[in-house]
């Protein structure tokens, strides 16, 4: 079924891809996914985008409030590393950056930068275990408080 005015999607045909995001290699993304490519987007290689996921490169919230006083829809890039999972129904807010093989929890709201190996959860995402690639099969090492 053609949609009109959506570009062609290579991936889940349930997902909705605004923009042209820079989609690495291997990359795998789910059914009713929003990736929003129009403030600037890359995802890395071999990442898993879980389902219901939104990621995030623009905000008409100040448009909407000053009551279209403020005319621009703001937009800032968004980046993810490689080998990152983002479980299901995840949100990415604009101008975030997730380091390489970091874990977003399911249902989680990501309004700051990852650091690479680490695995966020909750609203807003907070860091909850560090990702350790050491032995033969990743672990995720609680944090302390």
């Amino acid at each position: 079924m053609a949609t009109t005015g959506l570009p062609e999607n290579p991936y889940n045909p349930h997902a909705w891809i605004i923009g042209e995001p820079e989609i690495g290699e291997g990359t795998w993304i789910g059914a009713f996914t929003l990736i929003d490519g129009s403030g600037g987007l890359t995802i890395g290689r071999g990442c898993d985008i879980s389902s219901g996921v939104h990621i995030y490169t623009h905000s008409s919230a100040r448009r909407c409030v000053s009551g279209r006083r403020f005319a621009d829809v703001e937009r800032e890039p968004v980046a993810i590393g490689d080998r990152v999972f983002i479980g299901a129904n995840a949100v990415v807010n604009m101008g975030v950056t997730i380091g390489d093989e970091a874990v977003v929890g399911a249902g989680a709201v990501v309004t700051k930068d990852v650091p690479p190996r680490t695995v966020v959860a909750g609203v807003p995402a907070r860091i909850v275990a560090d990702v350790d690639l050491s032995g033969d099969r990743p672990e995720f090492l609680p944090t302390r408080s």
